[in-house]
């Protein structure tokens, strides 16, 4: 499902701030929330998270938001690239 352009404006920031909280507080980040650049990559050198880190954020996405994420998505890579590309693909795809 596909939002008109000023509708996913204003939902994508408040999705990538959830997020953001979501990430601080269920991984347990030295980081605040809102210091997290949307646009910085989550692994390695951007927020550090790691394999297992990616796993549980997953896992929570998909309790909270309904959105089932599969290991062996070739598109893991670009989804999980960045905070706006995560909440991009779970604006995209959780259920209305």
């Amino acid at each position: 499902m596909t939002l008109p352009d000023e509708q996913a404006d204003t939902i994508q920031p408040a999705l990538e701030t959830e997020l953001a909280q979501m990430l601080v507080t269920e991984l347990g980040l030295e980081v605040s929330a809102q210091d997290i650049d949307p646009t910085q990559p989550l692994y390695g050198d951007g927020l550090g998270l790691d394999s297992i880190d990616i796993l549980e954020v997953a896992l929570l996405i998909g309790k909270k938001y309904g959105v089932q994420m599969k290991a062996d998505n070739a598109d893991n890579f670009r989804i999980f690239g960045s905070l706006r590309s995560l909440a991009q693909y779970v604006g995209q795809h959780r259920p209305q």
